[in-house]
């Protein structure tokens, strides 16, 4: 690998997905290799993901949106945390989302996208994700031990129908069971220095109302900004 060079990717899904477990059972492996393995864990109010990363003896770095939209959090930090992944020596650097909204889309344009799913959230699911599971390279279904397997087919199936160049690779967050494909898919990410002047992958969601900058009064009046109303006539 090129000086200053290592391997970055982006790892998002709904919350209670298993995304932490997904990717400590995949690095175990790479570790193991003898990879040196980073994670930058984004979250809303807590989190006690970090304390699952330390017991894995992985360097990690937790941050924490409180008030602010996830999403944006992320992109405001992302470069910040790939430059700490480089003075660190990283081979390479994670990037764990909070457990985001299904509008949310934080994939960066030549950056490796993986998109975690759980099929308990239903068969419908793969249809109302936006931009995480419509733009992800990888998408990988987990907790599929509790359903059947008509269930685990049909699941795939939508989610080929909605992202249909994706590689749709199930996972046993548990028992690591089905992360060697993901593995190889880690291995052959693509190599970052930084992110300055990258793109994303599709539009955050839009922002900026009275509510945003902290106005709780319901009512017309306190509606300014960006305001999206329904049609009741």
């Amino acid at each position: 690998m090129s000086k200053g060079l290592f391997r970055f990717i982006t790892v998002a899904g709904p919350p209670s997905c298993g995304k932490t477990s997904v990717i400590l059972r995949t690095i175990e492996p790479l570790i193991a290799q003898g990879y040196k393995v980073g994670v930058v864990k984004f979250d809303c109010l807590t989190s006690e993901d970090h304390v699952r990363y330390q017991q894995a003896g992985v360097t990690v770095k937790k941050g924490l949106a409180g008030s602010l939209c996830p999403d944006h959090f992320f992109i405001a930090n992302i470069e910040q945390a790939v430059q700490w992944g480089k003075k660190k020596g990283f081979d390479l650097l994670i990037s764990e989302s909070a457990g985001l909204c299904n509008r949310c889309s934080p994939h960066i344009r030549n950056v490796m996208a993986v998109c975690v799913i759980d099929h308990l959230s239903g068969v419908h699911t793969p249809r109302k994700i936006g931009p995480m599971l419509k733009t992800a390279d990888v998408v990988v279904l987990t907790k599929g031990d509790i359903v059947s397997q008509a269930e685990r087919e049909v699941f795939a199936f939508r989610v080929r129908q909605v992202n249909s160049r994706a590689a749709v690779l199930p996972v046993n967050g548990l028992t690591g069971q089905g992360n060697l494909l993901l593995q190889q898919h880690f291995q052959q990410a693509p190599q970052v220095d930084s992110l300055e002047g990258r793109k994303l992958r599709f539009t955050m969601p839009a922002a900026l109302c009275s509510y945003c900058l902290g106005e709780t009064q319901i009512g017309e009046d306190c509606q300014i900004g960006n305001v999206k109303t329904m049609d009741f006539s």
